[in-house]
């Protein structure tokens, strides 16, 4: 890319124009999409185009502080580089493939020592997480315990993948006749597979333990109607098949660390309730989505640190895990 002053050592007023060749990228581009240029540390640019109103455009928006601006207008955005990094911020540099500097590297190294290289079972890693946060207390604070025990755990993962990855690229990818292509793309789909279902996991292994610090009855992928298996069904299953039990008294929640457009799934899981509840950790979620949530009656539940990250008119809408679980506690008296 290259910006260049089109008028330089003319009389008239500068005109800088940005000029870049023909891409994959490029060719999707359309207008009223935002072009958002971030200048890296080691002095190379990151040009990103986010589709208008979608959830990446709002997260970044977000993420650079930056305000709703007019069309065919610059804005600038200086960042304090030396600023630490939260859960949504870590969240949206991940969607972007940007592996972000772990602050306490030393002190998680030293949490998954005895793991070596071998991944643990997902719950064993949910309760190392928590139990390294002896501080926290999901009963005084639901919402910054399910983001601390979740980002704990992310950044645990990672370090953990990095050595075990590191190690098998190390070994290579060869065979008889030449490099194991099929074996290499095995393998980096194994790590993809493993980062979203793992993460799935940990959210509902630490919303298990928020619940049962409130002391609510819970059932986990307890089976409804058509096979279907909801995260989260309170009280239980057995009130739920019992068809004496009130409907006004159940309540289901959903579970997805990120959303796309997995949300509707949620909707067909628990037909004796009509007003359905889904978690979600994806910070700005778009307005065209969360509008359409509303008129399927599905409630979204976030924690109370991502609320910022949504337009000023979804927040008054979000609803905030301390909030659901007295929600909860109140069908369950």
């Amino acid at each position: 890319m290259s910006w260049s002053n089109v008028r330089k050592g003319k009389p008239r007023a500068a005109e800088f124009h940005l000029y870049y060749s023909g891409n994959a990228v490029t060719e999707l581009m359309r207008a009223g999409d935002t072009l958002f240029l971030a200048l890296q540390r080691d002095g190379s640019l990151l040009v990103i185009i986010a589709p208008a109103a979608s959830t990446i455009q709002n997260q970044l928006r977000w993420l650079f502080g930056l305000e709703e601006q007019s069309e065919l207008a610059f804005t600038f955005q200086e960042i304090d580089a030396s600023a630490e990094l939260d859960f949504a911020a870590r969240y949206i540099l991940d969607e972007l493939g940007i592996d972000p500097e772990e602050p306490e590297a030393a002190q998680l190294d030293r949490l998954i020592e005895p793991y070596g290289l071998t991944f643990p079972r997902t719950r064993d890693f949910s309760d190392l997480a928590r139990s390294s946060l002896p501080h926290v207390s999901a009963a005084d604070d639901p919402d910054r315990a399910l983001i601390e025990w979740m980002d704990r755990e992310e950044q645990l993962f990672r370090r953990l993948e990095r050595r075990i990855v590191a190690e098998r690229i190390g070994n290579g990818f060869d065979a008889i006749d030449g490099a194991d292509v099929d074996g290499f793309l095995s393998f980096s789909l194994s790590v993809q597979n493993r980062r979203k279902s793992r993460a799935g996991q940990a959210l509902e292994n630490h919303l298990e333990a928020v619940f049962q610090a409130y002391a609510v009855r819970y059932s986990r992928g307890a089976e409804t109607e058509n096979r279907n298996k909801p995260d989260f069904l309170f009280p239980g299953e057995g009130e739920y098949r019992d068809p004496t039990f009130p409907d006004a008294r159940l309540t289901m929640l959903g579970a997805k660390s990120t959303l796309k457009d997995r949300w509707r799934q949620v909707l067909s899981e628990a037909t004796r309730i009509s007003e359905k509840h889904l978690l979600t950790l994806e910070p700005g979620v778009s307005e065209n989505q969360t509008d359409e949530m509303r008129a399927k009656h599905l409630q979204l539940v976030i924690p109370r640190q991502l609320h910022g990250t949504y337009r000023l008119t979804q927040q008054a809408w979000l609803m905030d895990i301390a909030t659901f679980l007295t929600i909860v506690r109140e069908r369950q008296k």
